[in-house]
């Protein structure tokens, strides 16, 4: 009797571990005013995930980002996207002027938003299976060549961390577009 209880307190305990890993209750970003919502969010796909930004209000920078930056144009056509969007308050941390200047050079701007996009789909059900296939830690390639390494925090988030040390954490997941899907973040990366 005490075995069997033992092995459903022990398999009770390891199912909440696991869930609290990759569940994302909160967003670490959040001032006065709500800045994501957090968990999984399905929306039905009515664009291509660089309209699918529009979406969200929390989204909307990242959305008149790309729409500058014209980053529907620069994906390939024929392929599937993640993109892990900045969401505002990110870009709120970036210094005075910066912003403004990176919509005035929108080479530089399609640069640094081409950093969050990576070929293929992962939605929150596809980074659980590669960091769990990784054992807590993943690889991603951006569209522009570079390394995203993906890894639990002792918070049980996920964290990104580009090849700069520049790191984020997934605040929102699963926004999804036609060709692929788009991951809420609460920082900016940059590339090299």
């Amino acid at each position: 009797m005490k075995k069997s209880i033992l092995i459903v307190a022990s398999t009770l305990c390891v199912g909440l571990m696991v869930n609290n890993t990759f569940a994302q209750t909160q967003d670490s970003t959040k001032t006065s005013a709500p800045t994501t919502t957090p968990g999984t969010t399905t929306v039905q796909a009515t664009g291509d995930v660089v309209s699918t930004l529009s979406s969200n209000a929390d989204y909307s920078t990242a959305a008149t980002a790309a729409k500058a930056a014209n980053l529907s144009a620069k994906l390939p056509a024929t392929g599937t996207y993640t993109i892990f969007a900045p969401n505002n308050a990110a870009f709120s941390k970036l210094p005075a002027n910066k912003l403004d200047s990176l919509m005035k050079d929108t080479a530089k701007l399609a640069s640094v938003l081409k950093e969050h996009v990576v070929s293929g789909k992962y939605g929150k059900a596809e980074i659980v299976k590669a960091l769990v296939a990784g054992k807590g830690k993943a690889t991603l390639n951006t569209v522009d060549g570079e390394t995203l390494k993906l890894a639990v925090t002792p918070n049980h988030t996920v964290q990104l961390t580009d090849e700069t040390g520049n790191s984020a954490e997934v605040t929102l997941y699963d926004l999804q577009g036609t060709n692929g899907v788009v991951n809420g973040i609460n920082s900016i990366l940059m590339p090299k």
